[in-house]
């Protein structure tokens, strides 16, 4: 065997170079070291705590791997790919460096339940920041929507105008998905809060140890129930690659909109320049390659999660070998997630409005049309009735190149005689738009509520 492996009592042929290349995970794993690290000081404490090894060889390990992490973050260590992995290279470096003393720090866990451990310890971190990137976006959402408070937009169906709203109303949309977007994120992280190490390779360990006690040192809610379990499922990287893809979803709906919106046929907005590119070709050519960035980095993290679904969909109990490809998805996915949102929340928080095109579109398409219609029915018309007068009166309007509210009485009074003169005070953007007052509407009253509601919860 490799002079280098800790595993090869077993063996009497040395592992094939190409295959030690092929089976190593040293590559990707490597950023978690200081999560390893952080779970054999843990470990060590407790072993001598429970009599398990000296008092004083544990402080021997403790330096020595405190020592190794200085190291690396020196950039003074060098990682072996005959030493496949995160954990092998720090217990062969600390072996090295502290003698055979070393060779305890593994006593009592397996490197199945190790790296169960590092993941997690790993991901909780990366879930925190994850949830103060959301919030800051969040908070240039809801500042989007403050400081637009009065101007009036096209609401779309199918990308069609449906009825005038309040642009504040529509960033108060996302504001809301994204809030259940933290919501699934601090899920993920209550699910996943608990220790695995202790349960061994599969079914435990003879030694005495106390689980309880290494939870409390890493900060962990509890332990892990089942041993078979702790170190074969994958199931809270899955959640947090299901969670991320929900939220990429909603970042790139959110794209799109901004492609359009910043496109000279809509000119709704502008976004800095900070957040576009040019073209080498055409001088005039602002694009916007955040948002068609993250559009696609959607699909790289919704191709993360059928990775890591297929991967665990037919593997037996206990640990697979196949499990060491868990990491490359997740890690990915949390990379795209954090840059994402990074830049969502700088790009949004500086993105201009243009009021009065929004208003200008809003104008078009009979976007009052509704208006009319809900009138009728306050003055006694049947819906269904209602819909049909106004359907006729929209055809009129197409017919003779006529907006709603250019109509005279007289011609509204052709598709129905209970539409008199106070229709008017329906049928402007404004009375639109302030009509729809009941929670989760569109009027001012009802938004500034909202957001009221928002600066509340992010108070308390």
């Amino acid at each position: 065997m490799s002079q280098n492996q800790l595993w090869g009592g077993r063996f009497t042929q040395p592992t094939d170079k190409f295959v030690e290349e092929f089976t190593a995970s040293i590559d990707f794993d490597k950023r978690m070291y200081r999560y390893d690290i952080q779970g054999s000081i843990a470990h060590a404490k407790m072993l001598a705590k429970q009599g398990i090894i000296s008092k004083d060889e544990a402080q021997q390990i403790m330096a020595g791997l405190e020592s190794i992490l200085a190291d690396i973050e020196k950039g003074n260590f060098e990682f072996k790919v005959s030493l496949e992995d995160i954990h092998m290279n720090i217990e062969a470096r600390l072996i090295e460096r502290i003698g055979p003393v070393g060779g305890k720090l593994h006593t009592a866990r397996s490197r199945n339940d190790q790296v169960a451990l590092d993941v997690r310890l790993y991901l909780r971190d990366e879930l925190k920041e994850i949830l103060v990137y959301l919030d800051k976006l969040q908070e240039s959402l809801l500042s989007q929507a403050e400081g637009n408070l009065g101007v009036i937009m096209p609401g779309y169906t199918h990308l069609q105008t449906a009825q005038p709203i309040l642009y504040a109303h529509h960033m108060l949309a996302y504001y809301e998905m994204t809030k259940r977007d933290a919501g699934r994120m601090a899920d993920v992280l209550k699910r996943m809060n608990v220790l695995p190490l202790g349960a061994g390779a599969l079914a435990g360990t003879t030694f005495p140890i106390d689980r309880e006690f290494v939870a409390e040192q890493l900060g962990f809610d509890g332990v892990t129930r089942n041993s078979l379990d702790s170190v074969s499922d994958r199931d809270f990287a899955l959640e947090f690659c299901a969670a991320s893809s929900i939220l990429m979803m909603h970042l790139s709906r959110l794209s799109e909109e901004l492609i359009l919106w910043s496109s000279a046929d809509f000119a709704f907005i502008e976004l800095t320049d900070a957040f576009c590119t040019g073209s080498s070709i055409m001088p005039q050519k602002k694009n916007p390659d955040v948002p068609e960035l993250v559009r696609d980095k959607t699909g790289r993290v919704y191709g993360n999660l059928i990775s890591l679904l297929t991967l665990m969909k037919s593997l037996p109990l206990a640990y697979n070998k196949d499990m060491q490809e868990d990491k490359e998805p997740l890690f990915d996915s949390i990379d795209t997630v954090k840059g994402s949102l990074k830049i969502f929340a700088d790009m949004i928080a500086l993105m201009k409005v243009r009021a009065e095109n929004m208003r200008v579109a809003a104008a078009r398409g009979f976007s009052t049309a509704t208006d009319v219609a809900d009138y009728c029915v306050r003055k006694g018309l049947p819906f269904r009735n209602a819909h049909e007068v106004v359907g006729k009166t929209v055809r009129y309007c197409i017919e003779n190149s006529k907006d709603i509210p250019d109509l005279s009485i007289a011609e509204f009074r052709q598709f129905s005689e209970l539409i008199d003169e106070d229709i008017y005070d329906f049928v402007t953007l404004e009375a639109s738009v302030n009509a729809r007052r009941a929670t989760g509407g569109t009027a001012r009253e009802a938004v500034e509520r909202e957001i009221a509601r928002a600066r509340a919860e992010r108070k308390a």
